[in-house]
């Protein structure tokens, strides 16, 4: 029986490190950027959007303009999202340990 306490005390304790882990990345920031940082996003650790930056010289009048704008934020969004799920499957193996192979790609809690 005490075997049973033992891993239930274990996964008790690997929740509260999840929890912890899942706290200080929704705290943290990231920065994806297309066109040379011309257009940068900033996302936290949930994914969330933060800020949207857009060099001044991308801007003007024009449609062409403007569709070239919305693929060049598009893409900054996605190169800010790809960093998220880089930094929290690094800080769920921290955490997870061995477990942590048995996570499928793309998880993020």
């Amino acid at each position: 029986m005490t075997d049973i306490a033992g891993l239930m005390q274990q996964a008790q304790e690997m929740q509260a490190k999840l929890a912890a882990a899942q706290k200080g990345l929704a705290e943290q920031e990231v920065v994806g950027q297309s066109a040379g940082g011309m257009v940068r996003v900033t996302l936290n650790g949930k994914g969330e959007a933060r800020a949207i930056h857009i060099d001044p010289d991308l801007i003007s009048d024009g449609a062409d303009n403007a569709a070239v704008l919305e693929d060049l934020i598009v893409a900054a969004i996605n190169d800010a999202r790809r960093k998220v799920d880089e930094m929290a499957r690094a800080q769920m193996a921290k955490v997870a340990g061995p477990l942590a192979a048995m996570m499928p790609e793309g998880f993020t809690p």
